[in-house]
């Protein structure tokens, strides 16, 4: 009966309006208030204990260095550089400025732990040269969108933080090794729509007619930014530092970049940077807290012990039900950003993974790519709506072209599904 009030209050909430970390924190008091009517102060005390729980763990430490890291990263003239020498690889031509766009994002994905930060930074730069080389603005906006949403995938990623905290057992070095070939492929499946629509429709004409950077020079540039996944990465499988240690080093490097190497970020910067950090990074925190509540009234008051037992006496498959929870998480995913779907529905999948024996690292970049996928499909799609706020166009201009990334995207997930060595090869070839 509690249970039924517990999940029908957060709905009730939900769809009233009220932010979904909120909505998570006051059904779980309610339900915490209703289990302990003859314990001391309704045993609020639990409310407190598990909030604290909810963010007192060492590898959140790393989640605001990645946050500023974000937020640092737009100011620190990184993508334009990083444009520039991708621009002198891949050349000139019909086609090409979109699988620049993609490659950037891929290389930056390193750097940025933030889809929407990394939107703002790569659409601030190339926006205007894409319009100008003939390319719609919705074509353009729904290319940077879909583009920056394998920033999750390739480490690091705030998304496989959560995601280790939220299931025992996961190390995040290992899901940061695990997300790099899924990260790539799904950034080789949207340079294939983004190529064969521009060739098709004619797009960026003009294009071929803008001169080629100078390879050596733009190599020189964009070198400060080449390095910076190489030291991440390569310094945690080193040993030289964690993936706490290392997102401290991520956001000191990316701030000297701006601050003594490119000089686009004054000393002045640092207050707004640092405060725009601090409040995301406290957003997110609270959410994390208020999620503690919310999962410990699932797990105190068996709610999760019924679907289990349901999915066991279904005579589903494994497969079937790992597409049915995919699917599920993806409709989700429409309305909801990314770390709530792993707010609220972890506690409940992680049961299941136990029960049909998923490999939960390849779950977990299965999961991610999901939530990547949400990241540019309508109605909420975080990185879109930055995209298209910086082309100046509507969200329903973008649709004639992004079901066409969204069908990509979704062939490299079933990829992934298929073949889990391409999530797990990685993790075990380095000895995870």
């Amino acid at each position: 009966m509690i249970g039924t009030i517990l999940i029908l209050g957060f709905v009730f909430l939900m769809l009233a309006g009220v932010p979904i970390g909120v909505a998570m924190g006051l059904s779980g008091t309610m339900a915490v208030v209703m289990t302990g009517v003859e314990m001391p102060w309704f045993g609020l005390f639990t409310v407190q204990q598990n909030f604290e729980a909810g963010i007192g763990k060492y590898p959140l430490l790393a989640l605001p260095m990645f946050v500023l890291v974000g937020a640092a990263f737009d100011r620190s003239g990184v993508a334009q550089r990083m444009v520039n020498f991708a621009t002198a690889v891949l050349g000139r031509g019909p086609g090409m400025l979109p699988i620049v766009v993609i490659v950037v994002a891929m290389i930056l994905g390193g750097i940025s732990g933030s889809g929407a930060a990394l939107a703002a930074a790569i659409g601030s730069v190339m926006v205007g040269a894409m319009t100008k080389a003939g390319y719609p603005r919705a074509f353009s906006a729904t290319v940077i969108g879909s583009a920056t949403a394998t920033d999750i995938l390739i480490p690091p990623s705030l998304a496989f933080v959560i995601y280790s905290i939220l299931v025992p057992g996961v190390s995040l070095p290992e899901l940061f090794a695990a997300g790099l070939v899924p990260g790539v492929l799904a950034g080789l499946a949207l340079i294939v729509p983004a190529w064969w629509i521009s060739r098709r429709q004619g797009f960026g004409k003009t294009e071929a007619k803008e001169p080629r950077p100078p390879f050596w020079k733009s190599l020189r540039e964009a070198s400060w930014g080449l390095v910076t996944p190489v030291l991440i990465l390569g310094g945690m499988r080193a040993g030289w530092f964690t993936p706490t240690e290392a997102a401290v080093v991520a956001a000191v490097y990316v701030l000297g970049i701006g601050l003594f190497i490119h000089r686009t970020i004054n000393w002045a910067d640092l207050y707004d940077i640092f405060c725009e950090a601090a409040v995301v990074s406290a957003v997110i925190l609270v959410i994390l807290g208020l999620a503690g509540i919310f999962a410990y009234c699932i797990q105190t008051l068996g709610i999760v012990d019924p679907i289990v037992a349901w999915f066991s006496a279904s005579g589903w498959s494994s497969f079937l039900t790992l597409i049915v929870v995919l699917v599920v998480l993806k409709l989700v995913g429409m309305f909801l950003d990314g770390v709530s779907v792993f707010m609220v529905f972890l506690p409940l999948l992680v049961p299941l993974i136990k029960l049909f024996g998923w490999d939960p690292v390849w779950f977990g970049v299965l999961v991610t790519m999901v939530i990547a996928l949400g990241q540019f499909t309508p109605p909420l799609a975080v990185n879109l709506l930055v995209a298209c706020r910086l082309s100046q166009v509507a969200v329903e201009e973008t649709l004639p072209w992004v079901g066409w990334f969204f069908l990509s995207f979704v062939l490299a997930i079933a990829a992934v599904v298929c073949w889990p060595g391409l999530a797990l090869w990685l993790p075990r070839a380095i000895g995870y």
